[in-house]
């Protein structure tokens, strides 16, 4: 591509173009991303280390820490360090790899939070075979269906925006290399492209997101027969992960179901789900289920005991 068109790299117009905005942004956001690293980094360690987490709800939790870990660390450290930079640049074959690890970990998160939400359905309506239908090779096999379901998707979106011809201008209204604002650059009709991604990126959004809401509202029916305490158990588990998914595909709904144009708010849009949601994640999922306030308890104490020896 760089050799058939003029366009070898991009910059970026960022989050605001006052200086002053930019430093108070430069340290709240190096806060941000120290805590979601941290945050879900605590939430991967406490499930490896503590027996009384070895169920499936706790696997698939860490391993959505880790995809949270690795989809923000796709922008937010490129963020980061071009708030203190006068020039924020990025090479074509930079922009294309962000772009494609940014929908790959994305894919992945969407894929592993339908996943969860089989997982509660089994638990929650059908109890009796809950060990034997996610016995350990299911959960790998689902887990690892989703990383594949994420690749397959972000390689269809990469595939699309990758051979669009780029002669000018350069220059992106956004902080990190996305579809639509890359889309809006290129030099020729991008009208199928556009349906080709809302095929793709949006129209998989709603359609897992209404997958997701049936699950629930199955899950909500067969309650009805359970007692006040079965109940409170099962809404707060299933109330921490409905709150992650509005979080997650609300702003993606949003974005990638309007391929033809891009909004000032976009930018604010993506900063939601790709900075906040990955911080709030391990504070929602911790603080709403007494298993993981205690496992990390322990780990905790483990961890001061060793130090004071």
């Amino acid at each position: 591509m760089a050799n058939t068109y003029n366009v070898t790299e991009f910059i970026f117009l960022g989050l605001s173009p006052n200086q002053e905005v930019q430093t108070v942004c430069f340290a709240l956001f190096l806060l941000l991303y120290t805590a979601i690293v941290l945050g879900n980094l605590l939430i991967v360690l406490t499930v490896m280390t503590s027996r009384s987490l070895g169920s499936p709800l706790y696997f698939f939790l860490s391993c959505l820490s880790f995809v949270e870990i690795c989809y923000s660390s796709t922008s937010a450290p490129k963020l980061i360090s071009d708030l203190l930079a006068e020039r924020k640049a990025i090479p074509l074959w930079g922009c294309m790899t962000q772009i494609f690890i940014i929908h790959f970990f994305g894919g992945t998160e969407m894929f592993l939070l339908t996943v969860m939400a089989y997982d509660r359905y089994v638990a929650i309506c059908k109890p009796l075979n809950y060990t034997t239908i996610m016995n350990r090779q299911v959960c790998a096999i689902l887990v690892g269906a989703a990383w594949v379901g994420g690749f397959v998707h972000s390689f269809a979106q990469i595939l699309l925006i990758f051979h669009s011809p780029f002669c000018g201008p350069n220059v992106i209204d956004h902080y990190f290399c996305d579809l639509l604002p890359l889309l809006k650059l290129a030099c020729s009709d991008t009208f199928l492209l556009g349906l080709l991604m809302v095929a793709n990126g949006g129209t998989l959004s709603v359609v897992s997101f209404v997958v997701l809401l049936i699950s629930y509202v199955v899950i909500l029916v067969h309650l009805r027969s359970r007692s006040s305490e079965g109940r409170r158990k099962a809404l707060s588990t299933c109330g921490s992960h409905i709150t992650v998914v509005s979080l997650f595909f609300g702003p993606c709904i949003f974005i990638y179901l309007r391929p033809s144009t891009t909004l000032s708010v976009d930018k604010m849009v993506a900063v939601f789900y790709t900075v906040i949601t990955p911080l709030l994640n391990p504070v929602i999922y911790s603080l709403r289920n007494a298993e993981m306030k205690k496992a990390v308890k322990r780990l905790w104490t483990r961890t001061m005991n060793l130090d004071e020896k």
